[in-house]
Order: structure tokens, then C-alpha cells, then sequence
């Protein structure tokens, strides 16, 4: 098998069980009707004060079909509210409602205690560098021209 392939095999095994573990974790905290998929999308909300569908789109690598219907589920059950930019009027920001600040401070919570889980597993010193050399790797990936255009879509 190629390393590029194992180690995104490997990433994306990691990735559900973090998932997995977060969506649980949430549930067991009153948070039922969430899927991993709206766990992204809320994380990267619950991190940038407003941001637009554009920006969460491309922070989260996801097609702009694929935002919208993630964020009129998330509208829909109450996480989210859209208000139109001040200075763009075609353009929405994205904030969270006050059932949506309850979670967030529910999935920092789940996240802080899964860290905890996983320092305890391998070490904060691994921790760390695997958080670092993905970092590195994703950032080059990023500097390839045209490699993520199918986001624009």
C-alpha cells in the first residue's frame, strides 16, 4: 500500500472514532439529533464569530450544495440562525442561536474530555507532534494550485 494512502486511511479510521466518541459523548448531554457530518460544520461556527457560508464551506471542505443543506438542518432543529451582512447584502453570516451557545459549551466540554482521553493514551508530547505534522501537511496541501476548486461548485 502507498504511505499517501495509509495515512489517509489512517486519518480518516482516527477521524470517525473521534467522531464516534464526540457524537456519544453529546448524546448521552441531551444532543440527539445530530449527525457527524453537522459536527464540523457546528465546530467551525462555534469557532469564528459569524462567519459566512462561503468561509465555513471552505473551512470545512465542503461543496457549497453540501453547506447549504447541513445549515438548513442545523437552522431547522434550532443550532443556527442566518442574518444578512451589513456591509454584503447578498451575503449571510452564520451565528449561533441560545440553544446553539448551549452547545457549544456542551462540545467544548465533550472535546476537552476526549483530549484528556487520547494525551492519556499516547502522551501530550505525541499528541502534539501528530497535531503538528498534519497541520504542516494540510497547510502544503492547501498552496497547490487548483487542488481544492471542486469546493467552489
Amino acid at each position: 500500500m502507498k504511505k499517501v494512502s495509509s495515512i489517509g486511511s489512517l486519518v480518516k479510521k482516527i477521524y470517525r472514532t473521534y467522531s464516534g466518541e464526540l457524537l456519544t459523548l453529546l448524546q448521552v448531554r441531551g444532543f440527539t439529533d445530530l449527525r457527524p457530518s453537522f459536527l464540523e460544520v457546528l465546530l467551525f461556527i462555534c469557532e469564528h464569530q459569524g462567519p459566512t457560508i462561503k468561509e465555513i464551506g471552505y473551512g470545512c471542505g465542503l461543496k457549497k450544495q453540501t453547506m447549504t443543506s447541513h445549515l438548513n438542518e442545523l437552522e431547522k432543529r434550532g443550532y443556527i440562525e442566518r442574518k444578512v451582512n451589513i456591509q454584503d447584502k447578498r451575503e449571510q453570516n452564520i451565528f449561533l442561536t441560545e440553544f446553539g451557545l448551549k452547545f457549544k459549551l456542551n462540545l467544548f466540554e465533550c472535546i476537552n474530555e476526549i483530549e484528556k482521553k487520547y494525551t492519556d493514551l499516547v502522551g501530550d508530547l505525541e499528541l502534539n507532534r501528530v497535531e503538528l505534522i498534519l497541520k504542516n501537511f494540510h497547510s502544503k496541501l492547501l498552496i497547490q494550485p487548483g487542488l481544492f476548486e471542486h469546493l467552489s461548485e
